[in-house]
């Protein structure tokens, strides 16, 4: 079967579904079918292109035997959101205009629609191909809790992109059973919705030393940590982690580090400053290849989300922390997914959002007990093994494929 993929991010580029996408785009590779994948060029966390991808506006290549074309976009400021729009429209002629030339039976491609709306009118819409629309976020929901759409007409008109592609796709494949309301809500009935979990490379992601290059490098061999490693954006709950690190500043050894960087970075730093905070530290962004030594750095691995927005969602780093068998402390609403999954594996605790007190208990009850601790990484480490392999997610994803192909084969012939 010959696979399109069009999405925004692809490895080696920075944020969770690039490298996500690379692993499910080689698997599906290594279980017989032809993937292309459609992306821009590097450019995330910081908005800037790499200057290796700066020479030509369309660049093909072969990795890991997946076809890849990559999009040349310009450097943007991540906080300007015109900017970023402006990005994504040359992003999508690009795209629409390297996909032409392809020959494909089905097409997966990733919202939002903001990102990807040219290529799925182009590529699958007008060309009548079997189509799988991958949702990670409900939009524009998400973009209107955090503050990014304020203005009516940008609203509706992400509203209606959105709208165009879910009812136009085969089938809407969500990452949580949650998406279901919003989905619903949008129009799209439980028929044409498919739910895969997320996944993560067990095998590159292992549980390594606790002391390792990196905790060297940083002088976090000495100390007891609370590792936040990711996007440092808008759709987390920082007020409640530094209110928590100010009461717990006489236990000398504890320290929250932050790993990455994002739209949230500089007003993040801006506040600890503001407070005097001595027992936070900031890192910079790193590459792929230093994950593993990073999550091993874990005393604790911190998952944060505002409240409202994590009913739906399960953040890929949250996998990445059970994979590197380290306990998890979540700060995120009740009842949502991150929080069962938890709950289900024991691998972690759950604090809601906006209650610092009860962040600082859990954090010094992990601190007095090394046990509940190995304990905890042991049960998320067997679990993802079991059930959230990239293997695994890719024979799921064929299926999904193989199943919109026959649907639309059918309709043919009706």
């Amino acid at each position: 079967m010959r696979i399109l993929v069009v999405t925004l991010l692809y490895a080696p580029d920075g944020g969770p579904s690039a490298s996500l996408f690379a692993m499910l785009c080689e698997n599906l590779v290594k279980l017989g079918h032809q993937v292309t994948i459609i992306s821009s060029v590097p450019h995330y966390p910081t908005g800037q292109v790499n200057k290796a991808y700066r020479s030509k506006w369309i660049q093909r290549s072969i990795e890991n035997n997946v076809r890849v074309i990559r999009v040349r976009v310009p450097s943007v400021k991540r906080s300007v959101l015109w900017q970023r729009l402006v990005q994504f429209l040359i992003f999508q002629f690009g795209a629409t205009y390297a996909g032409l030339g392809e020959q494909y039976e089905v097409t997966l491609i990733t919202n939002p629609a903001i990102e990807i709306a040219l290529p799925f009118l182009f590529l699958s819409a007008l060309r009548h191909k079997a189509t799988v629309f991958f949702v990670a976020d409900v939009y524009p929901d998400v973009g209107i809790q955090l503050g990014i759409f304020r203005h009516r007409i940008v609203i509706a008109l992400v509203n209606a992109a959105e709208q165009f592609c879910l009812h136009k796709a085969d089938y809407v494949w969500i990452f949580s059973e949650a998406f279901r309301i919003g989905m619903n809500r949008m129009g799209v009935p439980d028929e044409r919705l498919v739910v895969i979990y997320s996944w993560v490379d067990t095998e590159f992601i292992q549980p390594k030393p606790r002391h390792n290059l990196f905790s060297e490098e940083y002088d976090l061999n000495n100390c007891f940590t609370v590792l936040y490693a990711g996007n440092l954006g808008l759709s987390q709950e920082w007020d409640t982690v530094l209110d928590a690190a100010q009461k717990v500043q006489e236990h000398n050894s504890i320290r929250f580090v932050f790993v990455g960087d994002g739209t949230g970075r500089t007003s993040l730093m801006t506040k600890t400053s503001e407070m005097r905070l001595k027992n936070v530290q900031f890192i910079p962004f790193q590459p792929q290849s230093r994950i593993p030594e990073v999550l091993a750095t874990a005393d604790i691995a911190l998952v944060s989300l505002q409240s409202g927005i994590t009913s739906g969602s399960i953040p890929s780093k949250t996998f990445s922390y059970l994979a590197s068998g380290r306990p998890i402390l979540a700060l995120v609403d009740k009842g949502s997914d991150v929080c069962i999954l938890l709950q289900k594996t024991n691998s972690g605790v759950c604090i809601s959002p906006n209650n610092p007190d009860t962040l600082v208990e859990s954090i010094l009850k992990l601190v007095g007990s090394s046990e509940l601790r190995e304990q905890m990484a042991s049960n998320g480490r067997t679990y993802v093994e079991q059930h959230h392999s990239p293997q695994k997610a890719a024979k799921k994803v064929e299926a999904l494929l193989i199943k919109a192909v026959n649907q639309r084969q059918n309709q043919k012939h009706v």
